[in-house]
């Protein structure tokens, strides 16, 4: 099983359980550089997936708490060559499968043959691009591909039916639906209408769907339960760790164990 196979299978792992799968967000070096792998132990010890964030100094899909944690990782000296660095350290690595979700400059910057290499190297199964339009998707998709690397695509309610088509072939890993339009961190509701939305992206995808932005409590995990394979927990679990408080406890507590 190659690497966006692993995390597909994952998140229907859960689905097996009768849950929803949980792929959890923190921003690599924050609160506490030093501490990045211990939180990434907990994190990923109440996750099906881990998503790390590259941080970035223009977060443009990043509500106010992400960008607060980039800023602070990056006045840390946090780079996406040092995670990748501390990442191929991990002995034994977290049973998740790990994602990298980075704005594409510092990609380009590193290289795609450099990049797919080291992230293989470092364990990580994929990476979630939010300013990369799929089409234009050649920038990295043949060196990642190279090595069963997953570029996981993502739809929002207003995208146009043919290109959601195109977007759900072209994912891998999963797709990420985004809830709303606008930045991530806001408390969504679920009204019919999204849900609608998250119905046709599933009806389209030959990959598990997963809904993010603003996720925040179980209400929200039972509203969106039957109409997505699984939920992107972000800006809520940063602010968890940025309070000094359990990651583990707090997803095991979003799940309602």
């Amino acid at each position: 099983m190659n690497a966006h196979e692993r995390i597909s299978a994952a998140i229907r792992a859960a689905d097996t359980r009768g849950e929803l799968a949980l792929v959890a967000y923190l921003t690599a070096g924050f609160p506490g550089r030093e501490r990045f792998l211990e939180h990434l132990r907990q994190v990923a010890s109440g996750a099906d997936v881990v998503e790390i964030g590259v941080p970035f100094s223009d977060p443009m899909a990043d509500g106010v708490t992400i960008q607060r944690s980039s800023r602070g990782a990056l006045a840390q000296g946090v780079s996406l060559g040092w995670i990748l660095s501390e990442l191929a350290t991990l002995a034994p690595r977290p049973a998740p499968p790990l994602l990298l979700m980075s704005y594409l400059n510092p990609l380009l910057a590193f290289g795609a043959e450099r990049l797919a290499d080291s992230a293989e190297r470092a364990g990580v199964a994929g990476f979630i691009v939010p300013d990369l339009p799929f089409d234009e998707g050649e920038a990295l998709r043949p060196a990642l591909a190279s090595r069963g690397l997953a570029l996981v695509q993502m739809a929002t309610p207003v995208t146009s039916p043919d290109r959601l088509k195109r977007i759900c072939a072209a994912s891998q890993g999963f797709v990420y639906a985004v809830t709303m339009t606008g930045t991530t961190g806001k408390n969504v509701a679920v009204p019919p209408e999204v849900t609608a939305y998250l119905d046709s992206v599933r009806a389209l995808s030959p990959v598990p769907v997963c809904a993010g932005f603003g996720i925040r409590s179980r209400e929200q995990l039972e509203r969106l339960r039957g109409h997505v394979d699984g939920v992107v927990v972000g800006s809520a679990l940063v602010e968890v760790l940025e309070r000094g408080e359990d990651p583990a406890r707090w997803l095991r507590a979003l799940r309602g164990g």
